[in-house]
């Protein structure tokens, strides 16, 4: 039976809720870093499940502004994703006592272990990289998608869905991600710089069917990342493949892990 706790962190006088697993194997604890419109209980039972399939411990946390964290003042800055990881994820993996991980970030998640991984004048505690759905770089196809989130939001349909994981945080949750993509400024962001720069190992996947990226970025990922890379483009699968292909990805990242366990 898999252990679960839940806390509170405090982080630069803001309360982060997060979520712990333990697994039945030592260190290195995966550390899941949510989408831009995710927090600890929008990955629903993933966690759990990966827990089972890796042995290992299980940390996934709300950035501030999503499910129970505390709230922030919009807009967000356009270069949050380098905020988070640069500022903020060094002090969760302290606060959390994590010295040894596997970072594991679907969507905006994903840009932020990518650019956490890649970043030159940080400790880094990561070893292997897993990226689902990523996005290295701001493309026309995501824009147009989030403009259709924003009627979708408008609209009501998808203001409730995601009340149920975020609360009384659902407009900030939902303004602070669409504000960021569909701000003009945010039109030259670009993370392609920190790829050379990762050398551990790293697993991308996509859907083919995803709307907010194309396959461009899984190229972009192999090309220049200087450590080994794998990656897979699935179908019949869109923008979360942890649960569109959940048990696929299951076992393409038990098998990542255990090709490059030492």
């Amino acid at each position: 039976m898999i252990h679960r706790e839940d806390g509170v962190l405090n982080i630069d006088g803001l309360s982060i809720e997060y979520r712990k697993l333990s697994g039945t194997k030592p260190m290195p604890t995966i550390v899941l870093l949510h989408e831009g419109l995710g927090s600890v209980s929008a990955w629903k039972d993933f966690p759990e499940l990966l827990c089972k399939a890796t042995g290992l411990s299980v940390f996934l946390y709300s950035r501030a502004g999503y499910g129970n964290s505390s709230p922030i003042k919009l807009p967000r800055s356009v270069d949050f994703h380098s905020d988070e990881a640069v500022r903020i994820l060094p002090k969760i993996l302290d606060a959390a006592e994590i010295e040894r991980c596997i970072l594991l970030g679907h969507s905006d998640g994903a840009s932020i272990a990518t650019i956490y991984a890649g970043a030159k004048n940080l400790d880094n505690q990561a070893e292997r990289l897993i990226l689902l759905a990523p996005h290295i770089f701001a493309e026309e196809k995501c824009v147009t998608a989030v403009e259709q989130a924003i009627t979708a939001y408008e609209n009501g349909k998808l203001r409730k869905a995601l009340r149920k994981f975020h609360g009384k945080n659902t407009e900030c949750a939902f303004r602070g991600w669409s504000g960021v993509w569909t701000d003009p400024e945010f039109s030259c962001w670009n993370i392609e710089e920190y790829l050379p720069f990762i050398k551990i190992p790293v697993l991308a996947i996509r859907g083919e069917d995803d709307p907010y990226n194309t396959i461009i970025h899984l190229d972009g990922i192999t090309e220049r990342v200087s450590g080994e890379v794998e990656c897979f483009n699935l179908s019949n699968c869109a923008h979360a493949p942890h649960q569109a292909q959940e048990a696929r990805v299951l076992r393409l990242i038990e098998k990542f892990l255990r090709a490059f366990r030492n």
